[in-house]
């Protein structure tokens, strides 16, 4: 029973949530890119919703960290996270529905998931 995953705190085991959690936005990004192309912009609206909530919690759980609820969100104090996450976010949440937005968030996640490769490596190798 010690080997169970503690998912009421997913960020105590970013390697074990993540995963699903970026199969989830697969399954947004593909949503989306069909409601972009339809215009669909009701449905693209909600896509974001949840794409956007999906990366911060992404960007904070792979920070070992919970997803903070205030504003400014406090981004610059993550250690590994994408270059000008505030900029980008900015813009992402004043205009969701803009394909470029969309755009960025697939960016961000791409980034992020880089970030989290690379804090897994460096732990591996400061473990003896």
């Amino acid at each position: 029973m010690e080997n169970r995953v503690n998912f009421e705190k997913p960020w105590e085991n970013p390697s074990e949530v993540i995963p699903s959690l970026l199969l989830e936005w697969g399954q947004i990004k593909t949503d989306l890119e069909k409601f972009y192309r339809i215009r669909d912009q009701e449905n693209t609206n909600l896509g974001m919703k949840k794409g956007i909530n999906l990366f911060l919690k992404f960007l904070f759980w792979s920070n070992e960290l919970p997803v903070v609820d205030k504003e400014p969100l406090p981004l610059d104090s993550l250690p590994y996270r994408p270059v000008n996450i505030g900029e980008r976010i900015g813009f992402i949440l004043k205009r969701p529905n803009l394909f470029h937005s969309y755009r960025q968030l697939s960016e961000l996640f791409l980034e992020q998931e880089k970030q989290f490769v690379k804090k897994n490596i460096k732990e591996k190798a400061s473990k003896p």
